[in-house]
Order: C-alpha cells, then structure tokens, then sequence
C-alpha cells in the first residue's frame, strides 16, 4: 500500500461511494413505503366519497315485442293462424345532440398527513331527441321506455336531479335497468311505434368524484364546457379540447365530438363502448412529495461521487490527507438530506422543506470542513459548490423532461474541472509522494 498510496486511496473512495448505497436505498424504500401509505388513504377516501366519475349518455332506451303470425294445419288440414309474442327486445337511442355546462370545485381531504383530491361537479345536462317510427309498427307492442343516465359511481350524487323533458318533470330513481351499469333512470309513458317523436330534455347534475371526471360523447354532436379553479387540470382521453385556458386562477376547457369522430365501436354501441372512447379531465396535484423526493433521491449517488472527487483532488492538488472516515461523514450526512426532505415535506411545502434541508447540510458540511481542511476558504468553496449542486438538483427535479440532458452536463462539467486542474500533473511522481499533512 505504501507503493501505491494513490490506487489504494481511489479504492478505499470507490469502496466507500458503494457501501453509501446502502442508506441511500433504506431512504428509497422509506420513501416507496410513504408513498403506498398515500395511496392506501386517497383509495379509503374515495371508498368513503366517490371513485373517479364517468358520464355516459343520456339515452332513450325502448322495450317491446314483436308480434309474428304463423300458418299452421289442424288435424283435419285445416290452416289456422296462431300469434306468436317474442321476447321483448331494447332499442337504444342516442340523443341528436348533448350539451354539457359544469363547474368543478377542488377540494382536498386529510387524513393524518396524507390527502386526497375530490371534485365537486354542478352541471346542466341538456340537448335533444329523436325517435324514428319502428318499421312494421302493427307488428310492434310497446312495453315502456326510460330515460337513461350513466354515472360509473352513483355514490356521488349528493342531489336528486329532476329531469324536464318536452315541458314535464319527471324525478330520477336509481339504476339503469334494462341496460347493465350503474346511474340513473326516468320510466317514461310507452310511445307510439308507428309515429316519431322528438324531445327537448335538461336536468342538473351535482356529482362528488375523486381525482377525474370522464364523458363519453353520444348522438350527432356532443358539446361540453368545464370550468374550475383548479389551477392544474390534465387533459387525456382520446378527445382534447378544443378550446382551453389554464391560469393561476383556474382553467376552462371546451370539447366539441362529432359523431363521425367517434370509432366504429363506439358508433355502433355508444352505451357499451370501449371506456377509452372519452375525454377526461383529472385534477392533479403538481407537486408528488413522494415522487419528487424518489427522483431526488436517484441523483444522491451523483452528488456523492461529485463531492468525493473533489475531496480528492484536494489531497492531490493541496497536499492534505482526508481520513476515509472523514469521507464517510460527509457521505452520511448528504444521504440525510434526502431523509430531512421527505420527512419535513410531509408538514411543510416542498420548496420550503427543500431550502431547509438543503441549507441545513450546506451549513453542516461547510462547519465539519473548516475543521477538516484547516481553512475557511476552501471550506466556503466547498460549502458553495454543494449549495450550487442542491440549486441544480432542484431544477432537476422541477423539468422532467430535462432531467437526463441537465444530468449529463452536470456529470461533464465535473469531468471538464478535473481534468483542466490535473491536465499538466505527473502521477507517477504522486505514487510515493504523498502528503504527511493529515487533514
């Protein structure tokens, strides 16, 4: 070893940075466990109020049979007619059009230090109807009809909507019977197979949901307005908006769905179509404590071989001997940041934990290096260098999409400095000239 000092003392570092591993995942399944913990309460949350809502319809469904006259022979050979009554049958009818106005307020449930986003949505629901003649209208017998609504969580409704169709009142009652699913229905008077009718409708929806709210768009021409002052919507589905602005003040969104926009599926059978077939807001929290401390947590590796690095080239450059140990404190303690951040950001903001734990390393690290390099300058150099690297990881964290290409410069730039401060250095005169100054 003493022939060697300097290939050792790499080792004795890379060994160390390795063995750093081991805290920095403790932290990670910390971290993991915070989050399943999170998702155990948003999921009792909505057990206790209301799971992610979909809206499906309206629609007109129409039961009746069908009358068939057959020929038949008595034993005699006589022809004799019987009446044969099929079973009864469905007919679905979408509405020529759909508008649909709403406002969504956000509010945020607790429970303990986890929270969960609802909505509460206050819409009208309104637009039109059409019903054909059904052919060979004296064959047909009307059984009844019923005014259809989906809600994919009637827990939801906190009022009765009353529906008005053509001038009338009519009160909703649960389920969506003959259809499968689950929502709300009007049995309405049978109709007159061999006319056609048409229909005006409107009702209000109030409607509770956690997270998302989906509508799945029907008939010729479906229209919806969305406002809220939920300043961080995501728009998904398979229909984005047509018009949509997004502030500090909330957003509001417009979707316009023709029916020749909509899949053959979808077009064939809109009340049992794929449940892609929507377009969907969900209510976002932009700042996942748990996420951003995980991907924080991704970059403790980096920040220690950068700070490493740099420790050792001042024992080369400044002719200072770190003790493998005094490596290993400054290593734990910037594994604790990472710890400080997801246990603080539990309480406080994110960006306000953030500062703190960040400044509370800086200062702890600038202190234990004053001692260690017998000097405040290089201490207040090194101190600043990691205060700068906490600032980029930040930015990091806040530009996903920029994480790799901001990284990567970083990991260059570090690469960059030494090898410009050791680019006239003769490492072979280092190999038994190392320095008897312990630090």
């Amino acid at each position: 070893m003493n022939r060697f000092p300097l290939f050792f003392k790499t080792l004795a570092i890379g060994l160390l940075t390795l063995l750093l591993l081991i805290p920095l995942s403790m932290i990670e399944y910390q971290i993991s466990e915070r989050q399943s913990l999170q998702y155990i309460v948003q999921e009792n949350i909505a057990q206790s109020s209301a799971r992610d809502q979909t809206l499906s319809g309206p629609y007109l469904v129409l039961r009746y049979q069908v009358r068939e006259t057959k020929m038949e022979k008595d034993k005699d050979g006589k022809q004799i007619f019987t009446v044969v009554t099929s079973e009864p049958k469905i007919k679905i009818i979408e509405p020529r059009t759909l508008k649909i106005d709403g406002n969504a307020d956000v509010e945020s449930l607790k429970r303990g230090i986890y929270k969960a986003q609802i909505f509460n949505l206050h819409a009208t629901v309104s637009g039109s109807f059409v019903v054909p003649g059904l052919e060979h209208p004296e064959n047909i017998i009307p059984l009844d009809a019923h005014f259809v609504m989906g809600i994919s969580d009637p827990r939801g409704i906190y009022k009765t909507p009353l529906l008005t169709l053509n001038g009338k009142n009519y009160e909703f009652d649960a389920g969506i019977a003959p259809l499968s699913g689950s929502g709300i229905k009007v049995l309405l008077p049978a109709f007159n197979p061999a006319q056609q009718h048409s229909f005006d409708f409107n009702f209000p929806l109030d409607l509770q949901g956690t997270t998302a709210l989906s509508i799945r768009p029907v008939g010729a021409l479906t229209e919806a307005k969305l406002t809220s002052t939920w300043p961080h919507p995501s728009f998904v589905g398979s229909y984005l908006p047509r018009e949509r602005s997004v502030s500090k003040q909330g957003f509001s969104a417009q979707w316009q769905v023709s029916g020749l926009a909509k899949s053959v599926s979808a077009q064939a059978d809109s009340a049992h179509a794929d449940e892609s077939e929507v377009f969907s807001v969900r209510f976002i929290d932009p700042v996942n404590i748990y996420l951003m401390s995980e991907r924080a947590v991704k970059y403790g590796l980096m920040f220690i071989v950068l700070v490493f690095t740099a420790f050792f080239l001042f024992e080369v450059l400044r002719g200072l001997r770190v003790h493998p140990l005094q490596y290993t404190l400054v290593g734990l303690s910037m594994a604790m940041f990472f710890l400080l951040i997801i246990s603080l950001s539990e309480h406080i903001p994110f960006l306000t934990a953030y500062a703190i734990s960040s400044s509370a390393c800086v200062l702890l690290i600038g202190f234990y290096l004053v001692g260690v390099l017998r000097s405040w300058r290089p201490a207040l150099l090194f101190s600043g260098g990691i205060a700068l690297l906490y600032g980029v990881l930040y930015g990091v964290l806040q530009s996903e999409d920029n994480a790799l290409l901001m990284g990567t410069l970083i990991l260059f730039a570090a690469l960059s400095v030494v090898m410009m401060l050791t680019r006239h250095m003769d490492w072979y005169k280092l190999r038994g000239a190392a320095s008897e100054n312990p630090a």
